[in-house]
């Protein structure tokens, strides 16, 4: 199918440069923000990686599974090569420093460097358990709500009552905000099922299977385990940093979709965002500009999914077929 996410995603880039006020934040970079908007992908037209730049596949994926780990260290997601929350532990460990010692200098002891930080968490397990530690942020909240495993009881509500108006998963526990290095910014994500006609099982068999055919019965179709339903996720965002997050957040829930659909044999469908605060940061403006500039590629990848174990955080992915313009680099702010 032909590629409608980058023009979308290119429009909403071009709708913040022309409508975006200027607003302040908490990083100090400053930025152009607009309120409301919404992100909408059937996954039936492929998996949705834009293309108008190079895409950090591994890191997205990486960052999906230490959340469905229930894990809130960074050691993981270093170990594995993913560097996007470094910051913001580096950060904390700042705070705690000068909570301890003071100001810099004033008892002649220094903090660590980020690299230094970042080399004593992959190397010293004591260090990184006490300051690689984000609080109890997505992992925790999706995993163990005081608790409650809600991915858990997602997909087995999903097994048995698949019409329900509650298949909810929410991070934003009000009580432990304060204990969250960073409160969630995609702080919730709902599912809604639909049962497939004849004609779509069939033409989902045919798109899946070496067996081609229009004269299948509902009755054959379930004797060879073709979906019933379709599945859609809708996720909400309070604050959106659209150059550099949001394709992440679009790829890691269209996974989590996918990984969902597998577990309770459903075909993906929609995967919509609801956008909060959409902001650009004023160091991304040119960066913007550059992206809106291009060209995307005609189609959109294919995802091929293997020895999926949602509850333990563990799937093999190959991406097929995906072309991308050149990576644009952009700093990220904390």
């Amino acid at each position: 199918m032909m590629n409608k996410l980058d023009k979308q995603y290119q429009d909403l880039l071009q709708d913040i440069l022309d409508n975006g006020i200027t607003k302040s934040d908490r990083t100090g970079t400053g930025t152009i923000s607009v309120f409301g908007r919404q992100i909408r992908h059937n996954l039936n037209d492929g998996f949705p990686l834009l293309t108008t730049k190079k895409m950090a596949i591994k890191t997205m994926m990486t960052e999906l599974k230490w959340f469905l780990k229930g894990d809130t260290n960074i050691k993981y997601l270093v170990d594995n090569g993913c560097n996007i929350w470094n910051g913001d532990a580096y950060k904390k460990y700042l705070d705690t420093f000068t909570e301890t010692f003071g100001t810099e200098g004033e008892y002649d002891v220094y903090p660590l460097s980020e690299s230094e930080f970042i080399d004593e968490i992959k190397t010293d397990d004591k260090f990184a358990e006490q300051y690689g530690e984000l609080g109890p942020i997505y992992g925790k909240q999706w995993t163990d709500w005081n608790g409650i495993d809600q991915i858990l009881n997602l997909i087995n509500s999903l097994k048995k009552n698949p019409d329900s108006r509650r298949l909810m998963v929410s991070a934003w526990n009000v009580g432990e905000l304060h204990e969250m290095t960073l409160p969630p910014c995609h702080y919730g994500f709902q599912v809604y099922t639909r049962e497939l006609n004849l004609d779509e099982r069939i033409e989902y068999l045919n798109k899946t299977s070496l067996t081609k055919s229009s004269d299948w019965l509902s009755e054959q179709l379930d004797q060879v385990m073709v979906p019933k339903r379709a599945i859609s996720l809708m996720w909400n965002q309070r604050s959106v940093d659209t150059f550099l997050g949001l394709p992440f957040n679009i790829a890691s829930y269209a996974m989590l979709l996918e990984l969902l659909a597998y577990e309770v044999n459903m075909v993906p469908d929609e995967l919509i965002g609801n956008l909060g605060d959409v902001h650009l940061y004023k160091n991304h403006i040119e960066q913007a500009k550059e992206q809106i500039s291009r060209e995307p590629m005609e189609f959109l990848p294919k995802l091929k999914l293997n020895n999926v174990d949602i509850l333990s955080g563990e799937f093999d992915y190959e991406i097929l077929h995906y072309h991308s313009h050149p990576t644009i680099k952009a700093p990220l702010s904390n």
